[in-house]
């Protein structure tokens, strides 16, 4: 097998990067609109919440250039598929989510069940494989709330000691723990805020980095990469905060901060 070239994250803003390993260049979560849109979720016709978009994008979308393909998480909420990122999808040869995501897509979009597997092959004859990974978007019961999402995990060619998780959002459930028995997560990219509404009370959507702590024990990771941190007014825990909580020197595994539109290289 070839050896491909290290991995390359670049964080665009919140659940937004951009990962390249050799020739594949993979996006996550599209979202390019500028800031201070106000974006209105209705769940079963219950009361609006609103999502408020305070940053822009640290790399404009005209730069983002040919995409191998998009890891889209889930499509239903826009601080993880926007307008500019719906756009955007029409560009893209492959797009990899939740099956019930890809039915409302169509085009080149495909649903990956939970642990089903996908592959794409470059000219050159490598190749990367997608395993759909389990998440849950909010407490027990909340399915027909949020809609289904999911998390990717990322194997290529040559690597050592292991692969790239995707969390998605999600909370810190025990089928996260199925991870790390079923695959070699080296690195994990895990999506923080502990997304919440005033209306939903003290319910959150997605973790906080004490839950990001306990999951990365728990799939044995030994590299964290926190994303989806910033840029949206319902994320509740604040980059300070969660920088301070990850520090303390409990886990026993490094953690990369990644600013909007900087680069980190990881050698897996």
């Amino acid at each position: 097998m070839t050896a491909l070239a290290p991995c390359r994250i670049t964080l665009i803003g919140a659940a937004t990067t951009l990962i390249d390993i050799g020739p594949f260049r993979l996006l996550t979560d599209p979202v390019f609109d500028p800031p201070g849109g106000r974006y209105v979720l209705r769940a079963l016709g219950l009361v609006p919440l609103v999502m408020t978009k305070t940053t822009a994008p640290a790399i404009p979308i005209e730069r983002i250039g040919p995409l191998s393909a998009v890891l889209l998480s889930h499509d239903e909420h826009q601080d993880n598929l926007d307008t500019a990122g719906r756009a955007l999808l029409g560009q893209v040869p492959a797009i990899f989510t939740t099956p019930v995501g890809a039915r409302r897509l169509g085009g080149s979009a495909r649903g990956l069940a939970t642990w089903e597997q996908a592959e794409l092959r470059a000219d050159d004859g490598t190749t990367l494989r997608i395993t759909a990974t389990p998440a849950r978007h909010g407490p027990p019961g909340s399915l027909p709330l949020v809609g289904a999402v999911t998390g990717f995990f990322l194997e290529w060619d040559g690597q050592r000691d292991g692969g790239l998780w995707v969390s998605g959002d999600t909370v810190r459930f025990r089928g996260l723990d199925e991870i790390g028995r079923r695959l070699r997560v080296h690195t994990a990219l895990l999506h923080l805020g502990g997304a919440r509404f005033a209306l939903s009370g003290p319910v959150r959507y997605t973790m906080r980095a004490r839950q990001v702590a306990r999951v990365a024990i728990a799939v044995g990771a030994k590299v964290v990469v926190p994303i989806h941190y910033e840029g949206w007014g319902h994320f509740s825990e604040p980059p300070a905060t969660a920088r301070a909580t990850l520090a303390t020197g409990e886990l026993p595994c490094d953690v990369r901060w990644v600013l909007p539109g900087e680069t980190i290289a990881l050698d897996l």
